[in-house]
């Protein structure tokens, strides 16, 4: 196993060998079913070789956690808004038009590229090289906060809160038109378009596609042709409030993929400049996977959308 991590204890309850190890370990079930397929867990002195195998209160067993991989991804030196930062996971109010993580067309001059430079490479390695330490993401030109994870353990704690729909989120948007009625619950499965598979799209509730969403909302404040809509996420998935108010007939203003903006106000985002979904995520809260402790933290609208929001309402 090399410079594998090794941890060892006793099974605390009976029952299948994935859930009785998350438990004991504090690893996610889904890291516990690679380890076992990886020959990476023992039980009993014997390597485990099913996730669904039953284990008995008081089986020992040892785990080995592999060693990260080098990152070959380069650190550079890129402004971030640091919110909050301690040893094991940092929280970061993301500006429009920053990618969050390395890909296909954007290989560096990302989130993660600048979080190397910051972090002094310190980030977590379970989501490989190229998405060190991110737990969740947003959208290139969605502005807000971020967390992100600096040990590997604080990546396991936040995931399975992420995967419990625990995480508060709350993002604002300005909206094309005013959502009828003016708070509501919105709950459709996300999935990829058939007409375009570059876009997602509210799928039918009879297909086996997709992904269970809701997203909760209420209008702030009516602006005539627009509003600015406070969205409260349930589920987490790609492109979700973008997808959801245009399915109700209230696009995101500037929104390139999904939004159609009312002729009145085209002017008015032309003459700002105005490219981007006018979307940002406002407020962000968690237990602290390691200490515990009730985090919350809010981040002001950028002044692109502030400046928008007051044009359109005079």
């Amino acid at each position: 196993m090399g410079d594998a991590e090794i941890i060892t204890g006793a099974i605390a309850s009976a029952g299948r060998l994935d859930k009785a190890l998350a438990e004991a370990t504090g690893l996610s079930r889904e890291r516990v079913k690679s380890l076992i397929a990886d020959g990476a867990v023992e039980v009993g002195g014997r390597r485990a070789a099913s996730a669904s195998a039953k284990v008995s209160q008081g089986d020992a067993y040892t785990v080995a956690l592999p060693a990260p991989a080098p990152l070959d991804t380069p650190a550079q030196d890129i402004p971030l808004d640091i919110v909050f930062e301690d040893a094991h996971l940092i929280v970061v109010n993301k500006p429009a038009g920053l990618v969050v993580h390395p890909a296909a067309g954007n290989l560096d001059g990302t989130m993660v590229n600048a979080l190397l430079h910051h972090c002094a490479g310190r980030l977590s390695g379970i989501n490989g090289t190229l998405r060190p330490g991110i737990v969740h993401r947003i959208d290139k030109d969605t502005s807000g906060l971020l967390v992100v994870a600096k040990s590997d353990a604080a990546h396991e704690g936040l995931a399975r809160q992420f995967a419990d729909h625990s995480i508060e989120r709350t993002y604002l948007a300005v909206t094309g038109g005013q959502p009828r009625p003016a708070a509501g619950r919105i709950e459709g499965r996300i999935g990829r378009s058939d007409a375009n598979r570059k876009k997602m799209a509210v799928i039918s509730d009879a297909s086996s596609r997709g992904k269970h969403a809701v997203t909760h909302y209420r209008t702030l404040r009516a602006l005539g042709n627009a509003a600015v809509v406070e969205c409260r996420l349930e589920t987490g998935r790609t492109h979700q409030v973008r997808v959801h108010l245009a399915s109700i007939g209230n696009a995101l203003l500037g929104d390139p993929v999904y939004g159609r903006t009312p002729a009145p106000l085209r002017p008015v985002l032309a003459d700002l400049g105005f490219r981007r979904q006018a979307l940002h995520a406002s407020s962000l809260g968690f237990v602290h996977p390691v200490t515990g402790d009730r985090l919350a933290f809010a981040a002001e609208l950028p002044a692109d959308m502030a400046e928008l929001i007051d044009r359109v309402a005079h």
